[in-house]
């Protein structure tokens, strides 16, 4: 069997870590960091005492707390120009602020544009040395070697290559106590869709993704419910953050699929969360796949429940109701027409995933303009 497997080198999974970032920025060599987050994350004071520890190890740390979500290219720019005279980056917070590290770091450290970046291994110099420190449990881009950046007013692109993994992924659960449910089920709901697409990824699957895959489901599947309890709930964030963790090395080694493609449009076009658009349409993506995938989904379900009997086809219709009690059970809206999707959008939303090649080329039953729209259709009636 032959295939690769690229993560990042160092992974530090510890409370209380984040705020030891001073001793392992000065072990990179970084003495003056570009840190990069978000205002929302500046204003409730999850991030300045960071800053303040960073600044009490010495480092000289410059701060661009500009993110949005879905960070367009003028973003990117920004966080780079305030950066010129910096030697390192890091990035505090969700996947928008850990995309935006990751490209700032290789734009400041070689000579491309950003427009010559985009696409798969089109990252031709090196990066500044980078640190990636996540506060949410879903993106796993702290180990993903993609950035995805808005390009326009509905479009995004993806910078994909192995020089944005970074040097060092920290993984503290005291910065995801405070998520609000909200988030935390997006966010959840959003890394057991990138375990499940890793696991059925048609082209790179592989031993290593499936076991990463197959144990971060295990874990956020039992852990999920319990945060929405009680956010503050140590254990089960623990097991959030590094469930995410372990699927985001799944799926960036064997990559997501026909969700991903689906959920982007949505998201582009009516500005809805990631973690909800692919939430959305979740559930009839699977059914769509299940008489080519019967089998990976009734694996999967077998990794969830140690008492599961039935034939392939039972046990996989288990396993896609069982995800559909997990999404209803969050509270998030169940369908398009509930997240305020109009009908007649549908095959404008069907028309631009088929402009997602590079994911629907991952999909384990191949996906047409008649299929996306009937995708579509069933996310909107339910």
């Amino acid at each position: 069997m032959n295939f690769q497997f690229r993560t990042a080198p160092r992974v530090v999974c510890e409370p209380g870590a984040a705020t030891r970032l001073g001793f392992y920025l000065s072990g990179l060599g970084i003495s003056k960091p570009l840190l990069i987050t978000d205002p929302g994350l500046m204003s409730i004071n999850l991030v300045p005492p960071l800053i303040e520890s960073m600044k009490e190890a010495g480092l000289d740390c410059t701060v661009f707390d500009g993110v949005a979500e879905d960070p367009p290219e003028s973003v990117v720019h920004a966080a780079v120009e305030l950066g010129r005279e910096c030697d390192g980056v890091i990035a505090i917070g969700g996947g928008s602020s850990m995309d935006v590290a990751k490209v700032a770091a290789a734009l400041l450290g070689g000579t491309q544009l950003l427009t010559e970046m985009y696409g798969v291994d089109q990252v031709k110099g090196a990066r500044l040395p980078l640190v990636l420190v996540p506060t949410t449990a879903g993106t796993g881009s702290e180990v993903t070697p993609v950035a995805v950046i808005t390009t326009g007013e509905t479009t995004k692109a993806g910078v994909s290559s192995g020089v944005l993994l970074p040097d060092i992924a920290v993984l503290d659960v005291d910065l995801t106590l405070g998520l609000p449910a909200r988030i935390s089920a997006m966010t959840g709901i959003d890394a057991m869709v990138h375990a499940i697409e890793a696991f059925t990824s048609k082209i790179k699957k592989n031993p290593m993704s499936d076991m990463l895959a197959k144990e971060s489901l295990r874990m956020m599947v039992d852990a999920l419910p319990k945060v929405l309890r009680n956010g503050q709930e140590r254990e089960a964030r623990s097991a959030m953050l590094l469930g995410a963790h372990l699927a985001g090395q799944a799926f960036a080694n064997a990559p997501v699929a026909a969700v991903h493609a689906l959920a982007y449009p949505v998201g582009g076009h009516f500005h809805i969360p990631h973690g909800l658009s692919n939430s959305l349409v979740l559930p009839a993506v699977l059914r769509f796949n299940q008489p080519e995938a019967a089998h990976l989904y009734a694996e999967l379900y077998d990794c969830l429940n140690a008492n599961s009997q039935g034939s392939v086809a039972d046990r996989s219709r288990a396993f896609i109701a069982l995800m559909e009690g997990m999404i209803a059970d969050s509270g998030l809206p169940t369908t398009l027409k509930d997240a305020g999707i109009p009908q007649d959008f549908l095959p404008t939303l069907a028309q631009d995933a088929m402009l997602q090649q590079r994911l629907l080329i991952n999909n384990p039953r191949e996906v047409a303009y008649d299929d996306a729209l009937a995708i579509y259709q069933q996310a909107y009636a339910g």
